[in-house]
């Protein structure tokens, strides 16, 4: 059973269309906007509801913006929808993966993390914001979080991983220079289909059921430098997320 999320139904409904004529016929499509917490803990719930296994959980959300936007629960929207949101979904979800086991958690990060850099007195940058800074950060938060949860996972049966993968085509920048930059570069991006290549390997391949806590570039595990390395960080991280999702009380 395949279970694609997604926030636009039209979308959602040819995605299942495509994953139903490549053969895939048990396809389930849930409706959630990762801007919302309350959204991803009732989508946490139909989950765990419906599904008494949960092999692989694939964390793919990912926004950018123009501006600087609040979401519904008041957070920074890229923070919120790229970083918070899986964050929060993992966690709820984790006693059942690891029913389930062995079982895999992979995230999608990108080589923009290397441009981030966390203030952790400002996580959400209310002082000083940019929407590739925001976008960047976001990518550094999905590797902290990876290694953190890879720690936590130790002994469970299930496994963490993250990935970076390459310049994707797709719509996810619009409007402004950036966007201009984005649509010129297009032409010389990847396909989804070649984009998706690492996530479909740490989904599925038994090679890297050997791996955990790893960031991979083309199937093959990748260095991280800076603030992407620091343990403290990540662990710091998990904490005030926790705080922020409500996992935690202040």
């Amino acid at each position: 059973m395949v279970v694609p999320v997604g926030r636009d139904p039209g979308r959602l409904a040819r995605v299942v269309g495509r994953i139903q004529s490549a053969g895939g016929q048990a396809v389930e499509p849930l409706r959630a906007d990762f801007s919302s917490l309350s959204e991803v803990r009732r989508l946490a719930s139909e989950l765990l509801a419906r599904h008494e296994r949960i092999d692989v959980l694939v964390n793919n959300a990912g926004t950018y913006t123009r501006r600087r936007e609040l979401t519904v629960d008041g957070h920074e929207r890229t923070f919120a929808v790229n970083h918070l949101a899986p964050f929060l979904l993992t966690n709820l979800l984790l006693e059942r993966l690891s029913a389930s086991a062995p079982a895999r958690v992979v995230s999608t990060s990108s080589d923009a993390h290397r441009g981030g850099t966390l203030d952790f007195d400002d996580l959400e940058m209310e002082r000083r914001w940019s929407g590739l800074r925001a976008y960047s950060n976001s990518k550094l938060a999905n590797v902290l979080f990876t290694r953190a949860l890879a720690r936590r996972l130790e002994g469970w049966g299930v496994i963490a991983n993250c990935f970076h993968p390459g310049f994707v085509g797709t719509r996810l920048v619009r409007g402004g220079l950036v966007s201009l930059a984005w649509t010129a570069a297009r032409p010389f991006a990847h396909r989804p289909r070649s984009g998706a290549d690492t996530l479909v390997y740490l989904a599925s391949s038994p090679d890297a059921g050997t791996l955990s806590g790893q960031y991979l570039v083309d199937r093959r595990p990748a260095a991280v430098v800076g603030q992407a390395a620091d343990e403290d960080a990540a662990e710091l991280l998990w904490e005030i997320s926790e705080s922020l999702v409500g996992l935690r009380p202040d």
